[in-house]
């Protein structure tokens, strides 16, 4: 190509659009590994890189030296004194389905002549990675990853986490071990700094990765102390003086014996078979481990073959990530609107830019109440981080500051209700406002007919929001002791209901009329009292006027009760409006007081919490709990320091791990069966 004198060449598209994506790929590396101020989530970079990588490849004579995708990382800041590694800290390449698994399995297998045997999998930590080096068993220097060559020295701060052992032990300890890590923060470490944040009126944390970067970065070690930091060690870099190591699993037990924290949930699994049935359940139990995790690092197992296989410029070609799903992704807040629930909380909630996250394009998310959405600041048109867990409702983290144009727009809570014209007040001393309409909004109706009828409550299948929708429209229901007057004619000849849909809501309502006074107490919707405080409740009580004629103390001396629950409740029952529910439940056919039981059980389990996870041989999940509940025992979803006892059936996982590591007894089916005959031994 030849060029008249006096002008430049025209860049081409490919080329213009090249500089562009490494220009901000560097600047987005420099605030998530240099600032620890990331403005775009990990999916959204994730996003800029993959379409760098496939220009590169489409226009390999445009590759330059100095592109993100020939480099690890980025430069390190001044505050900290640079570190360089004994060996580079590579990043990973990543994988984003089963069919990326099999084209990375396709690579091994040209590069080994082979697919290997075993594969190492474990969770990939969603922190801060750092270095560790230890000469003849004590700890002299940590760094973080930086660019993957030079990090920053970080060993102050890294000596204030229990989990960063100061020596290590055991009789084996090599004379130099440098080993990498993640440096996390647990949800509940995570919940408590946000909770002391807002004790001295600071900004919150957005997500647990940022506020660990931030934790371990900070310029005096005695804050740093402060954050309840852990770390998990993941891969050794370097060790000399030590054992003859074949494979990684062996490599991370010998590292466990030194005194150095390994993630039990770690696997070695067999063929590609294995590393995909290993991710499906790792994805499954995510958010019950405690701390968060992104995803799956898979690694072949043989170190020999390790070796063979080498790296690329920034990527070990052994190994990979398996990244779920985005649960995180930034979008635009278009408006806030408030919805009125079932007692009349009004709660504000995000109108956004649809956005695909968590697995579900979301339009809509939950802001909480008033006084959370004005600590975290979030405006009308800013750009906010939007979480979606599993099938948690999506919710707005906070705004990215830095994307503000000045055109924001502050909001607040109405004066008055959009569906009833009710004022709306805030109770002295609460945090959520509410409507005054009671069950003349219509809202608010909506939404206790839905928990009435919902798999907590009276379990009324096939009534769901559409229909009640429907129901309220026509005038049909005012209260939940209407549904049970409903007959056939009320639906017949309406869009969507033929014979047999009216002949199954029928039956669905008619069935739910004989259901436990537990049930039909939860249904009811009085503030704090769910199913298992009305378990608690009927089983002292156990007919609605029991409950009705019962004093607040006796209420309130129900083991597992109190004060506050039972002034609730017996408030609920004093106003004569519900007094009227009650009574027209109970002439339409529902029933308001329980048969006496057919068996008594001794209470051997009193004042014991319990966890179950797993399936257990002659029991379903609910007569599992009964069984525990009926011995004054309690259930509850996940592991803690309260919890008495594991009980473990086949495929639990994460909360057999977390009781090994608290030292909680595990029962098998046997030992369950044990318990519950003679209490604890």
């Amino acid at each position: 190509m030849t060029h008249s004198r006096g002008t430049l060449p025209v860049m081409s598209d490919a080329a213009v659009r090249l500089a562009e994506l490494r220009a901000e790929i560097r600047a987005h590396d420099h605030r998530y590994y240099v600032l620890d101020a990331p403005v775009v989530t990990d999916a959204e970079y994730d996003d800029l890189m993959r379409e760098l990588r496939a220009l590169e490849t489409e226009h390999p004579d445009l590759v330059t030296d100095d592109s993100p995708t020939q480099r690890v990382g980025s430069a390190v800041d001044g505050l900290f004194q640079p570190v360089t590694h004994l060996r580079p800290l590579f990043s990973l390449d990543n994988a984003e389905s089963t069919e990326d698994l099999d084209a990375w399995a396709g690579r091994l297998e040209r590069g080994l002549g082979h697919v290997p045997e075993h594969f190492s999998c474990e969770p990939k930590i969603d922190g801060l990675a750092i270095s560790l080096v230890y000469e003849d068993g004590r700890f002299v220097r940590g760094a973080t990853r930086g660019d993957g060559v030079i990090g920053e020295d970080v060993t102050a701060n890294l000596r204030t986490i229990a989990s960063v052992p100061l020596r290590l032990v055991g009789d084996d300890v090599p004379s130099l071990l440098e080993v990498r890590g993640e440096v996390y923060l647990s949800d509940a470490a995570f919940a408590a700094l946000n909770d002391a944040q807002d004790e001295a009126g600071d900004r919150r944390f957005i997500n647990p990765r940022n506020a660990a970067a931030g934790s371990l970065r900070q310029k005096d070690p005695a804050m740093t102390a402060t954050r309840d930091l852990a770390i998990w060690v993941y891969q050794a870099g370097l060790i000399e003086g030590g054992p003859e190591l074949a494979g990684h699993t062996e490599t991370m037990a010998y590292l466990g014996s030194l005194g150095l924290r390994v993630n039990p949930t770690s696997e070695v699994v067999d063929g590609l078979d294995g590393v995909k049935a290993y991710v499906a359940a790792a994805e499954d139990r995510r958010h019950d481990l405690g701390y968060q995790t992104d995803g799956v690092v898979i690694k072949v197992d043989d170190l020999s073959a390790q070796v063979e296989l080498g790296f690329t410029a920034r990527a070990p070609r052994w190994a990979i990530a398996y990244k779920y799903p985005p649960e995180e992704r930034t979008t635009v807040l278009r408006d806030i609107q408030i919805n009125i629930g079932r007692t009349g909380a009004a709660t504000p909630f995000a109108v956004l830019e649809p956005v695909f996250v968590g697995g579900a394009m979301v339009g809509m998310a939950t802001l909480h109440n008033e006084e959370e959405l004005q600590r975290k600041d979030v405006r009308v048109g800013d750009t906010v981080i939007v979480r979606r867990a599993g099938d948690v409702i999506p919710e707005v983290l906070g705004p990215v500051v830095e994307r503000r144009t000045g055109n924001e727009a502050t909001w607040s809570m109405p004066a008055t209700c959009p569906f009833c014209g009710h004022d709306i007040v805030r109770p002295e001393g609460e945090k959520v406002a509410r409507c005054t309409g009671g069950l003349v909004c219509p809202s608010r109706l909506r939404e206790w007919l839905a928990y009435f009828a919902g798999r907590g409550g009276m379990d009324i299948e096939h009534l769901g929001y559409k229909t009640i929708d429907l129901l309220i429209a026509e005038g049909l229901v005012a209260d939940p002791a209407d549904i049970y007057a409903l007959v056939p004619a009320d639906l017949e000849g309406r869009e969507g209901w033929k014979d047999t849909s009216i002949g199954n809501l029928m039956a669905a309502i008619d069935a739910s009329r004989d259901r436990e006074v537990a049930r039909l107490l939860t249904s009811l919707g009085i503030r704090h009292v769910g199913p298992s405080v009305a378990r608690l409740i009927t089983r002292r009580f156990p007919s609605m006027g029991a409950i009705a004629g019962a004093p607040e103390e006796d209420i309130a001396a129900v083991d597992g009760v109190g004060s506050v629950i039972a002034s609730s409740v017996r408030d609920w029952f004093d106003d004569p409006a519900n007094a009227a529910l009650i009574s027209k439940l109970g002439e339409r056919g529902v029933r308001l007081a329980d048969d006496p039981p057919d068996e008594v059980f001794e209470q051997t389990l009193e004042g014991l919490t319990l966890v179950i996870t797993g399936t257990l041989d002659g029991f379903t999940r609910d007569e599992a709990k009964l069984a525990v509940e009926s011995r004054g025992g309690r259930v509850a979803g996940s592991v803690s320091g309260k919890t008495a006892y594991l009980v473990a059936g086949a495929g639990g996982g994460s909360k057999r791990a977390k009781a090994e590591s608290l030292g909680t007894p595990i029962l098998d089916v046997e030992g369950f069966l044990e318990l519950l005959e003679s209490g604890p031994q």
